[in-house]
């Protein structure tokens, strides 16, 4: 996340400037909150960095090291606040006296320094004192770099309720305390949890768009890609987070297999794998093996659905998947991590191992479940399998459920499809 781009060729410095502060806002906010201990201020002084880069740079020049540039100034205005401070002796006494006899340096004499200042914008982005829509939106902003309006686009919500979610989250976080640090022991297991369900999230939205009229929102899987990336780069002893990294390279690999020329999704067992990106899955595999070689004790939940994701990669032709291998992965992530879509996808992998009659007995056995009354999949895999046993008049009523439920436009017409070429439609 250090590189930085010197002028733009077309000698526009203000393209240089927006480039270098979406690569370097999240270290310049990271560095700054430690002096402040305030996100939202944090984030102020780094937005008053670029407005000075704005105002100087077309005027004198790109800096030699505009990302060192925007770092200093931000931070300079950072001990400008404080001494204004009326608590300022208080203050003083928290970051220590050397504030008041020397302004920052243009770079950190470590950059250890920075990377560990990163990695508690990261858990204090996703501490679980905010609401899962808050975490998400928070790090879009502060880690990913997006605007309101962008974050607003990537989730079909309007501007007004991000910016809402994005204020209280910084009051939140003030108004409780909240302290800019890496949690450790029980508390770190816990909050670590909560950061990479939300890197997650994001993915997901982007690999499988809830709503609207897109299947795929590429630029929130790489968003997500490089957060994790990130993250396994400040926490390599954390298996958790090289699996998460692993799953979402393997999952990133078959983004272009899986829209065909118009949008429209393509499944699976259709996609041509020699669209596949062999280079991510080789990343994949690296990244498993990360997570393999630092596990202590049995693999944890990211672990376990990176392991089913690297079946998939393995295999050159979806006839050559191997399902039962899969099916146990998804049985012990049902121990591990038990959840009715976690169920729902063991019984699609039982059903491809075994046959669709047994795989039927699981999904039958879902229908209760009150997470899934309004998810289209379970009607829609259970279509599917009625279809392979040849109830085809039951899979008709599923399908056309299943096309009622889903949000996402690309996915109902993948649905309708389904249902009009069923025998005597």
């Amino acid at each position: 996340m250090s590189s930085q781009p010197s002028a733009d060729a077309s000698g526009d410095p203000r393209h240089t400037i927006e480039t270098v502060f979406r690569i370097e806002s999240p270290r310049i906010i990271a560095g700054v909150t430690r002096i402040v201990r305030d996100v939202g201020i944090a984030e102020e002084l780094a937005q008053d960095a670029l407005v000075a880069a704005l105002e100087q740079w077309p005027r004198d020049g790109v800096p030699d090291n505009p990302g060192a540039w925007l770092m200093a100034t931000a931070r300079n205005r950072a001990v400008d606040l404080i001494r204004r401070r009326e608590n300022y002796a208080r203050k003083l006494q928290e970051i220590g006296r050397t504030v008041e006899t020397a302004a920052p340096p243009e770079e950190p004499a470590d950059a250890d320094d920075i990377d560990d200042d990163l990695l508690r914008l990261v858990f204090t982005a996703c501490h679980p004192v905010l609401s899962a829509e808050a975490r998400i939106a928070l790090t879009l902003r502060l880690l990913g770099g997006l605007t309101t309006p962008e974050i607003a686009r990537a989730f079909l919500v309007p501007e007004a309720t991000v910016a809402q979610r994005i204020v209280r989250a910084k009051r939140t976080l003030a108004t409780k305390n909240i302290a800019f640090e890496v949690p450790y022991g029980p508390e770190r297991e816990a909050r670590l949890g909560s950061v990479l369900d939300v890197i997650y999230l994001i993915f997901n939205e982007g690999y499988a768009a809830t709503a609207g009229d897109d299947w795929l929102r590429p630029a929130l899987c790489e968003d997500a890609l490089r957060l994790a990336r990130v993250l396994s780069s400040l926490m390599p002893k954390e298996p958790e987070v090289h699996a998460l990294t692993s799953l979402l390279e393997f999952q990133a690999s078959r983004t272009a297999a899986r829209t065909g020329p118009n949008g429209e999704p393509v499944l699976l067992k259709d996609q041509s794998r020699r669209r596949w990106n062999r280079m991510l899955i080789a990343r994949g595999i690296t990244a498993l093996h990360r997570a393999d070689a630092t596990a202590t004790g049995a693999p944890g939940p990211y672990a376990l659905q990176a392991a089913i994701a690297a079946c998939h990669a393995h295999a050159y032709t979806y006839e050559e998947t191997d399902w039962r291998s899969i099916a146990t992965l998804y049985g012990l992530l049902a121990a591990r991590a038990p959840s009715p879509v976690v169920e729902l996808n063991r019984a699609v992998a039982v059903s491809m191992a075994q046959g669709p009659a047994e795989a039927l007995a699981i999904v039958d056995g879902l229908a209760a479940e009150p997470a899934l009354r309004d998810y289209h999949l379970l009607p829609s895999v259970r279509g599917d399998l009625l279809e392979r046993l040849g109830r085809t008049a039951e899979a008709r009523e599923e399908f056309v459920r299943a096309a009622g439920l889903a949000r996402n436009e690309r996915e109902r017409q993948l649905l309708l499809a389904r249902l009009h070429s069923l025998p005597g439609h």
